[in-house]
């Protein structure tokens, strides 16, 4: 279970902070104790919930109900105070929500919810009444997230995530980004990310510190940033605190996922502040960790999404399912023990353990992996399969171009163009030029060697497949 460890924790180091906030800090000792009252209480409700949704704002709080929740043997459901109330009731119902534990102010939120819904402020007093020890339920196989994804291919799908899984992904945590006991990992994003609830709980079941913030805020970090030994981020985070000088100068584990970390950003962060440890991770929802870069890789391979956790195995595959060569680019196939339990009312994990979100890349001779973009946002222009989030990348690193987003649009004589959106000051002109020297190619990949050419259709000039806008 994942929170397995506490007590040996409690009991070995009582008095060690376990969660330090803005206004308050708790020991391991306490948190033990929290988590076994949390799990009482929810057993002695007249039905014990299985699914339990929580509406909270980042803090101790947040993080007491969901562990407690584990330990209890049910699902907790974190859910995004931004959503509106059709969604809420969307989600409630999709995930066979049994309870809503909500933050009074937060509560408006859920008007005209069928679901039961609980106040924080008044289960709390009932919570510290409980008995302060008890045994957890010993099944790793038993689901205890529920979740939904990014909805990037349509409506957001609910997915479960077992015990096993995240125990998987903990011994990763320790073993390839390193972290002990001895840490103090901030943790600065929201609870409803899976990547910065899971920088919480990890830590916790390590029996290091987490350092947690209600609200992200670059200019006001910096002084916990001098504390902290670890920092989980994402790339438009770590953009912003390096706009506001927030990096200390001192060694600094940065873990970065969630989204495409460009090689010219993480080059110049390096730049400015040298001593930091930068680890940049592939994953999905569904597939969990798959690839890593270590700050050694960053330097060697910055385009890569870095070689596969030691527990991972990658395959890529052409249409016909026959493995692709180093250097070819195919479907993104992960064979791993930490991968998801399945979607609720949807596809699970066939028995095979292969599995592919439909992600697009190629492995190099040395086994990493580098993504293309996914297969159904692919663009075919002229004949030729064109991924927006290679010209994406292209574009956020010219000077000006504070962000760009391509799209494919119908075009009579190529089929399909890309069409990017530009947010930002940069020169369209020069913007055309450095999209058509690194995308006049055509990168043809055998055997792990690169063939570049580039063919045009007689009939019309060499341009790029693509239309540069700016939008001022």
């Amino acid at each position: 279970m994942i929170t397995s460890t506490y007590s040996d924790i409690a009991g070995q180091t009582p008095d060690k902070i376990a969660i330090q906030t803005e206004t308050e800090q708790i020991t391991y000792q306490t948190w033990n104790r929290l988590i076994n009252q949390t799990a009482n209480w929810l057993g002695s409700l007249s039905v014990k919930p299985e699914n339990i949704a929580i509406l909270l704002p980042n803090g101790m709080p947040f993080l007491q109900l969901f562990a407690g929740a584990a330990h209890a043997g049910c699902t907790a459901i974190p859910l995004d105070p931004r959503s509106t109330a059709a969604e809420f009731a969307d989600q409630l119902h999709i995930s066979n929500t049994d309870v809503v534990i909500a933050d009074r102010r937060l509560s408006g939120r859920l008007d005209g919810v069928k679901t039961p819904v609980i106040l924080w402020d008044e289960c709390k007093p009932l919570i510290e009444a409980e008995k302060a020890e008890g045994a957890f339920i010993k099944n790793a196989g038993l689901p205890f997230y529920t979740g939904f994804t990014s909805g990037s291919t349509g409506k957001p799908k609910a997915f479960t995530r077992s015990h096993r899984s995240w125990l998987e992904s903990f011994a990763c945590t320790k073993r390839e980004f390193g972290i002990s006991p001895k840490d103090k990992v901030l943790v600065p994003g929201t609870m409803r990310s899976s990547h910065f609830l899971y920088g919480a709980v990890s830590t916790l079941f390590i029996g290091g510190t987490v350092i947690l913030q209600r609200k992200f805020n670059p200019a006001g970090i910096k002084d916990w940033l001098r504390q902290a030994d670890v920092l989980y981020t994402v790339p438009t985070m770590t953009d912003a605190l390096l706009s506001a000088e927030a990096f200390p100068d001192k060694p600094l584990k940065v873990i970065s996922s969630g989204a495409d970390w460009p090689a010219w950003s993480k080059q110049a962060l390096s730049d400015r502040y040298p001593h930091l440890l930068l680890y940049d991770f592939y994953g999905t929802s569904e597939l969990s960790f798959v690839a890593f870069l270590s700050p050694e890789d960053s330097v060697r391979k910055p385009d890569a999404a870095g070689r596969p956790f030691d527990n991972v195995k990658i395959e890529i595959r052409r249409p016909g399912g026959e493995r692709c060569l180093p250097g070819e680019t195919g479907k993104i196939f992960v064979n791993s023990p930490m991968k998801f339990s399945g979607y609720i009312n949807g596809a699970k994990p066939d028995d095979s353990g292969w599995m592919t979100v439909d992600d697009m890349g190629y492995v190099d001779s040395e086994g990493y992996l580098y993504i293309e973009g996914r297969e159904n946002g692919m663009i075919v222009s002229g004949g030729l399969n064109v991924f927006p989030e290679e010209i994406e990348r292209v574009l956020n690193g010219c000077p000006g171009v504070r962000k760009a987003a391509v799209t494919g649009v119908p075009d009579d004589y190529w089929g399909s163009i890309a069409v990017a959106v530009i947010d930002g000051h940069a020169n369209v002109k020069d913007l055309k030029k450095r999209c058509r020297n690194s995308w006049r190619h055509i990168k043809s990949r055998k055997n792990g060697c690169f063939q570049i050419y580039r063919k045009q259709p007689a009939e019309r000039s060499p341009v790029p497949p693509y239309k540069s806008r700016q939008r001022t």
